[in-house]
């Protein structure tokens, strides 16, 4: 086994090893901490022919060995096949085969009301729960897994989550031979639970919590409970920073492939900008991506949150149907102080665009009102609702902070609308007495894309400054030291950027450990 550091360290941005605080040493340890674990995570994977994707083959899937590939070929993408690993990337198409450019659209000014470019990436091309959480999943367990902490023979992995994580924790967790725990609000759509059914052990593994989006403390408090069992592993997204640094590596790989495509694409004399990054807070984990584009091209950060529940805008609180984003508190991988602006968007935006993107009247509407082209229409039910709720702020940012046509706003699709056709219908029937016709979706265009881009809830944005940073970093302390526990030092470890910047090497180091637990499992996969 290679040497790797004996103590949770990593380099910073300058080359320097790094100490962690205690706190976080155990989810980021870069050598084994239990070789009993790692035995049997070897015994269990070789049993089961797994092997685990370095995060370099998931941040560039051309990496990966062309044998794994030519088996990919044969195993549906929405299978619980160990190969389906290697698909944990954003390079797939619909049918599960590799794109050169991770599928996106650019959406056009007449739909966004910008002159900037708004460039979404397709999340419901991932495997398995066709959402990018499952990225997020494995880039929690696998650093877990490589270090012996978790043992697939013992441990039930514990997934707490406003819905798509704990889906994507599910599948990891049945791919790596070992039982999963989703723990979400009962509130959340029919779709998530209906897919949990399918997917895990026992019924008991899916937990309902009180209430829905909003309720993430109720989430916590079911773990805390389930944490007293030594036999849960809890991986809890908010705070695990390998939520963080998957999504710096591999998110912000496939964002930078993206923008160099369409600089390729550009016409002659024109230099793009990527201006900025956006994305609803959820876990915070998305926002990672946003720290990568930082780093290369200066790009601005921007978080979003539900306008009724408006924690980082108002220090405010409520609950909304933005399913996706979680909130009432500010996670502990939110990397706040390197955040730029805030952009509120309201659950009646993204309710009634949900509609207008998905039935007849409200595609035919949009064609009539606002002149929209085929090819936009056929992409629109590729957005779930916090995808739409991304690209309503990509919109905004932009007019916030003044972008032109040689500018690109960034951001991601987390899931299509496939998770969502139960809400549709209970909204049709609640509201619309099941008759939801072309005038009707024209008052909901109106209101929330207007064609300056300005809907009712656009003026909530809010420019940082530094002491806008240091309020939201501060909301932080009552969740994370006072709840849950966290040293105050270790909290306030994050505020300084030298802390973010000593993560930045910990995939490789990461992956050093999971080629050598391949080369340990020896299994043949092909």
């Amino acid at each position: 086994m290679a040497d790797h550091t004996v103590s949770p360290e990593s380099t910073g941005s300058n080359g320097a090893a790094v100490a962690f605080p205690a706190s976080y040493a155990a989810q980021l340890a870069t050598d084994v901490t239990d070789s009993d674990g790692r035995a049997h995570v070897v015994e269990r994977f070789r049993e089961q022919g797994i092997r685990l994707p370095t995060f370099a083959e998931l941040a560039d899937p051309s990496l990966i060995d062309p044998d794994i590939d030519s088996a990919l070929a044969d195993v549906d993408p929405d299978f619980a096949d160990p190969l389906n690993l290697f698909r944990v990337h954003w390079f797939n198409d619909r049918a599960g085969g590799r794109t050169e450019v991770p599928e996106h659209v650019v959406l056009p000014s007449e739909l966004t009301g910008t002159d900037a470019q708004v460039v979404v990436l397709f999340g419901n091309r991932f495997p398995m729960i066709g959402a990018h959480k499952v990225l997020a999943a494995y880039s929690c367990l696998a650093p877990r897994v490589v270090s012996g902490q978790f043992d697939p023979t013992r441990h039930r992995a514990v997934w707490p989550s406003t819905g798509n994580y704990a889906r994507g924790g599910v599948a990891i967790s049945r791919i790596m031979a070992c039982r999963g725990v989703a723990v979400l609000p009962e509130n959340m759509s029919r779709e998530r639970f209906e897919w949990l059914a399918r997917w895990v052990a026992d019924p008991a593994d899916v937990i309902r919590t009180p209430g829905s989006e909003s309720n993430v403390k109720e989430i916590y408090d079911a773990c805390a409970e389930l944490s007293q069992d030594p036999e849960n592993f809890i991986l809890n997204q908010f705070s695990e920073l390998s939520n963080h640094v998957g999504h710096y590596e591999v998110t912000g790989a496939a964002l930078l492939e993206v923008f160099e495509h369409l600089c390729r694409g550009a016409p002659s004399g024109s230099e793009l900008n990527l201006a900025a990054f956006v994305a609803a807070s959820g876990s915070a984990g998305t926002l990672g991506a946003g720290d990568r584009l930082k780093d290369v091209h200066g790009s601005q950060i921007v978080a979003v949150e539900a306008l009724e529940c408006p924690t980082m805008l108002y220090n405010g609180y409520g609950e909304h149907n933005i399913q996706g984003i979680g909130d009432k508190h500010i996670p502990l991988i939110h990397n706040v102080m390197n955040t730029d602006v805030i952009v509120g968007v309201s659950d009646r935006a993204t309710d009634g665009l949900g509609l207008v993107f998905n039935t007849e009247a409200g595609r035919d509407a949009l064609r009539e009102h606002l002149g929209a082209a085929s090819w936009v229409l056929d992409e629109l039910g590729h957005f779930g609702y916090s995808s739409i709720c991304n690209t309503l702020a990509a919109a905004r940012a932009a007019n916030e902070l003044g972008l032109g046509a040689d500018d690109v706003v960034m951001t991601v699709a987390t899931d299509g609308f496939e998770m969502y056709y139960s809400e549709r219908e209970r909204h049709l029937a609640e509201r619309y007495s099941d008759s939801f016709d072309a005038g009707t979706a024209r008052g909901i265009i109106e209101a929330h894309l207007a064609p300056d881009g300005r809907s009712a809830d656009a003026p909530h944005t809010e420019v940082l400054s530094d002491r806008g940073r240091d309020r939201i970093f501060n909301l932080g302390y009552y969740t994370w030291v006072e709840q849950q526990g966290v040293p105050l030092d270790d909290f306030e470890a994050r505020r300084d950027q030298a802390f973010w910047d000593s993560l930045r090497g910990l995939p490789r180091l990461w992956d050093e450990m999971i080629n050598e637990l391949n080369d340990e499992v020896a299994a043949t996969f092909v």
